[in-house]
């Protein structure tokens, strides 16, 4: 068919015009450049396990001076509140009826021993006449039973003669340990008594003394298996180390040692006693007082770090980071964490050294993504976990 000149025109600029719009439709966009985002490259490095937990601190001997002598009490020898030594007297109870009983004692002794030469004496000039039948058998064999009388007489006299002595040495109110003493709890005139209720003071030996805290069973199990599996070394050769933070915030200075832990785990708190003896050579640390108690329990010698703000967590719950791979494209990737060190988690699962792992610009990227990687530099944490 053949068209007016016209129509051909008008045909003609409707083709063009749709060539032209079909040409601006298959041109694409340009790509966008690749999102720039933080990495941290991870690297394996020892970790010390510890463990925080609040404890008491306990005097390693405590002892009550308590009269073993009825009596009224002489003098106090001793300064309240001073280091007394083992052996030191603190009191002096009444002597006297004492020293009289251990005098009757010492007499009646020495009134045996008298008593035993005469019978020894007997005995001897017996002998030879009952063998010349000048005297009968019945008088050699009472004066042999009357010989051996004799010695236990004396036997018996030397025992009064020691419980007097014992007694007597009972008015001298000993330390029974050394440390240091409290306030005296009965004052010259008072009668101290067998068996009364109160003490005459206390004395406590403060250097070292005990830290008892309570650590959660599951805990001491997990560490066993821990070490038991490799993952840990054990921190000492025979007991772990332990630092106490006292309760006005500071460190106390010098570290102490893990002494046992109770072989029973209480029902009511599931938690196991754990008792760390302490040097108290200042005495700065005394009985009753609440401390945090470090517990460095052993050393994981490849731990990864990985910063907290690059772990997430799934509509599940469990923690996930984004890993740039050799191609710098990201993907997710499921992970196990242990405990906290500073601002850092240490990854127990699902990572391993030399990955990289995305710190910043998570907002930005998703799995597959092509991304601009930039090593971010590690911040040093302090080492340890709080339990």
């Amino acid at each position: 068919m053949t068209y007016p000149r016209p129509h051909r025109a008008v045909l003609l600029a409707a083709c063009a015009s749709l060539a032209l719009a079909g040409c601006k439709r298959q041109a694409a966009p340009p790509a966008p450049p690749p999102q720039q985002v933080g990495v941290r490259t991870l690297s394996a490095a020892p970790f010390s396990v510890t463990t925080d937990l609040p404890g008491r601190t306990e005097a390693i001997e405590i002892a009550q001076v308590r009269p073993q002598v009825n009596g009224v009490i002489q003098k106090r020898l001793f300064v309240e509140g001073s280091d007394v030594t083992a052996g030191q007297q603190l009191y002096q109870i009444d002597p006297s009826a004492y020293q009289a009983t251990y005098d009757a004692a010492k007499a009646q002794l020495q009134h045996a021993q008298a008593a035993r030469v005469t019978a020894q004496a007997k005995l001897d000039r017996y002998g030879p006449l009952v063998r010349a039948h000048a005297v009968s058998r019945q008088d050699y064999d009472d004066a042999t039973a009357a010989a051996r009388e004799a010695d236990a007489d004396i036997a018996q006299a030397h025992a009064n003669v020691e419980s007097a002595m014992v007694n007597l040495n009972y008015t001298r109110v000993l330390s029974p340990i050394s440390g240091r003493i409290g306030r005296s709890l009965m004052t010259v005139g008072a009668l101290a008594t067998v068996g009364q209720t109160s003490s005459l003071s206390v004395v406590t030996r403060l250097d070292p003394i005990y830290v008892d805290v309570n650590l959660p069973a599951t805990r001491l199990l997990e560490l066993r298996r821990e070490l038991q599996q490799g993952r840990l070394q054990r921190a000492g050769q025979d007991a772990a180390t332990v630092t106490l933070t006292l309760e006005d915030g500071s460190t106390y200075e010098q570290p102490g040692r893990l002494e046992f832990s109770e072989v029973n785990v209480d029902e009511t708190t599931a938690t196991v006693v754990v008792r760390a003896i302490m040097p108290n050579a200042a005495h700065m640390l005394l009985p009753g007082m609440y401390v945090h108690a470090r517990l460095e329990e052993g050393v994981d010698p490849s731990a990864l770090r990985v910063p907290q703000e690059a772990v997430t967590r799934n509509s599940h719950g469990d923690p996930t980071v984004m890993v740039v791979g050799a191609d710098n494209k990201v993907s997710i990737r499921g992970i196990t964490t242990g405990p906290a060190a500073g601002g850092d988690w240490i990854v127990t699962a699902g990572l391993k050294a030399g990955e990289r792992v995305v710190v910043s610009g998570l907002q930005k990227i998703h799995p597959g993504d092509t991304v601009s990687p930039t090593e971010v530099a590690a911040q040093p944490a302090p080492q340890g976990k709080a339990g």
